[in-house]
C-alpha cells in the first residue's frame, strides 16, 4: 500500500505532518479529514516516485536500509512509553517522530495505521517479515495476550542486544587474521610474479641445470603470470559447484555436520548453536510462549538441520509426556552438562532462569573459544608466511651458491 507524507491543520488550526498510507491520495485525503485533519500539501513517500527510483540508483536505498540495531532502539523505546502509560497509538506516534530514517518512519507508519483501524500489534508487525522476525513476533503476540506487552519488548530489546554484540565480538575477532591473510597472500603474489622473474632471469640465461626448489618457483611465477585467468576459473567453477552442492538437502545436510564435527572451529560452532538456542528458548519461556510452540520457533533460528531435525524429534517426545532433557538426551550434539542444567530447571520449576543461566555460560565459552582459535590462528599463519618467503630465497640463494662453488 502506497504511503503519503502530508502537511494538515487540525481542528485547532495548528499545523501538523507526518505519513498515511492509503490506496490512493484521494483515500489518504478522506481517511485525514475523518480524523480530525485537514490536508494543505501531500505527496506520494519518496521511496514510491520516480526521483527516488533515479536516487536509489545512485545509492539512495543504501542510506535508506534499516539496521537492526534501529530496531533495538525503537523496540527499548516502545517498551519504556508503554510501561509509561501511554496508549500504544500515541506511542507508535512518537517513535515515527523520533525516527530519522524515513524508511523506518514509513514502516512504523504503516504499523500505526494497522493498529488504528483495529488491528493487533502482533499482526500489523507480521506484515513486515524482512524486519520482524518470527521470535519477534511470536513475543509480542504472548505479550498483547498476558498483558505485558512493556516487559515482552524489554526482553526483546535485551535479546536483540545480546545477540548483536555477540556477533561482534565474533567478527571482531576474525578481523585480525583475515586482514593477515589478504596481505600475506597479496604480498606473495606480488612477489612471485613481479620480483621473482626479474631475479630468476639470470638463472634462466646461464643455461645450467638449476635446483629444483628454484625450478618450481621459476614453474609457480610462469603460470602465475601466464594463466592466472585460469586460476580465477578454477575458482568460480569450484564455488560454483560448493553452491549446487549445498543447494540440495543432502550436500546441506553434509555442510552442517562439517561445521559441527570439524577440528577447533566445530567445537565453537556447537558452543555458538547451543548458547543461541538457550537464550532464545528462554527468552520465549520468559514471554509467555509455550513450550512446544517455543521448540518450534528455536528450530528454525539455530540454522543447523542436524540440530533442527533433533530439535523436532524431541517435540515429538515431548509431546507423548517425555521431560525436555530426556528427549535430548539421545542426540550426541547436546552434551551432558547441558541436558542437566536444563534437567535441574525443570524439576525446580525454573526452566527459563536456568536457560538464561546456561546461554550466558555458553556465551562466555564461546568468547573464550574465539580468542584461543584466534591466538592459535596467528603463530600457524605467520609460520606459513614465513615458510612461504623462506622458500622463495632459498630458492633465489641456491643457484648463487653454485655459481661461487665453481668460481
Amino acid at each position: 500500500m502506497p504511503v503519503y507524507e502530508y502537511k494538515a491543520l487540525d481542528r485547532s488550526g495548528k499545523s501538523c505532518k507526518g505519513l498515511i498510507d492509503a490506496d490512493s491520495e484521494s483515500k489518504a485525503r478522506s481517511k485525514l479529514r475523518s480524523s480530525g485533519k485537514y490536508p494543505i500539501s501531500m505527496r506520494e513517500s519518496l521511496s514510491k516516485t520516480k526521483s527516488s527510483k533515479k536516487r536509489g540508483i545512485l545509492g539512495g536505498s543504501l542510506f535508506e536500509r534499516i539496521k537492526s540495531d534501529e530496531i533495538h532502539i525503537i523496540t527499548r523505546q516502545l517498551a519504556t512509553l508503554i510501561g509509561a502509560g501511554i496508549p500504544l497509538i500515541n506511542a507508535l506516534a512518537s517513535l515515527i517522530d523520533q525516527s530519522s530514517n524515513p524508511a523506518l518512519k514509513r514502516i512504523l507508519a504503516q504499523i500505526r495505521d494497522s493498529v488504528n483501524e483495529g488491528s493487533s500489534l502482533t499482526n500489523a508487525l507480521s506484515q513486515h517479515p524482512k524486519l520482524f522476525s518470527n521470535i519477534y513476533i511470536n513475543m509480542v503476540r504472548s505479550g498483547e495476550a498476558s498483558g505485558s506487552l512493556d516487559i515482552v519488548l524489554e526482553r526483546l530489546a535485551d535479546f536483540g542486544e545480546n545477540q548483536k554484540a555477540l556477533q561482534a565480538k565474533l567478527k571482531a575477532a576474525l578481523v585480525y587474521p583475515i586482514f593477515m591473510a589478504v596481505i600475506g597472500t597479496g604480498i606473495l603474489v606480488f612477489l612471485i610474479s613481479y620480483i621473482v622473474p626479474n631475479i630468476t632471469r639470470v638463472f634462466i640465461d646461464m643455461e645450467r641445470v638449476l635446483p629444483l626448489p628454484t625450478r618450481i618457483l621459476i614453474f609457480a611465477s610462469d603460470g602465475l603470470r601466464h594463466y592466472w585467468w585460469l586460476g580465477l576459473l578454477l575458482i568460480l567453477g569450484l564455488v560454483v559447484l560448493v553452491r549446487l552442492f549445498l543447494a540440495r538437502e543432502y550436500g546441506r545436510r553434509v555442510w552442517d555436520r562439517i561445521k559441527l564435527s570439524f577440528p577447533i572451529t566445530g567445537s565453537v560452532n556447537r558452543k555458538i548453536i547451543l548458547a543461541r538456542f538457550a537464550s532464545t528458548l528462554g527468552s520465549l519461556l520468559n514471554s509467555g510462549v509455550p513450550l512446544i510452540a517455543s521448540l518450534q520457533i528455536v528450530s528454525s533460528l539455530v540454522n543447523n538441520r542436524l540440530i533442527a531435525e533433533v530439535i523436532e524429534e524431541a517435540i515429538e517426545k515431548i509431546t507423548k509426556g517425555k521431560s525436555m532433557s530426556s528427549a535430548l538426551e539421545s542426540s550426541v550434539w547436546f552434551p551432558p552438562l547441558f541436558l542437566q542444567m536444563i534437567g535441574v530447571g525443570e524439576q525446580s520449576g525454573q526452566l527459563e532462569v536456568m536457560l538464561d543461566k546456561v546461554a550466558q555460560a555458553y556465551e562466555r565459552e564461546v568468547e573464550s573459544a574465539i580468542m584461543g582459535m584466534t591466538a592459535l590462528i596467528e603463530p600457524i599463519m605467520i609460520s606459513a608466511m614465513g615458510a612461504a618467503v623462506g622458500f622463495v630465497v632459498l630458492s633465489i640463494l641456491l643457484p648463487i651458491f653454485e655459481m661461487n662453488q665453481m668460481v
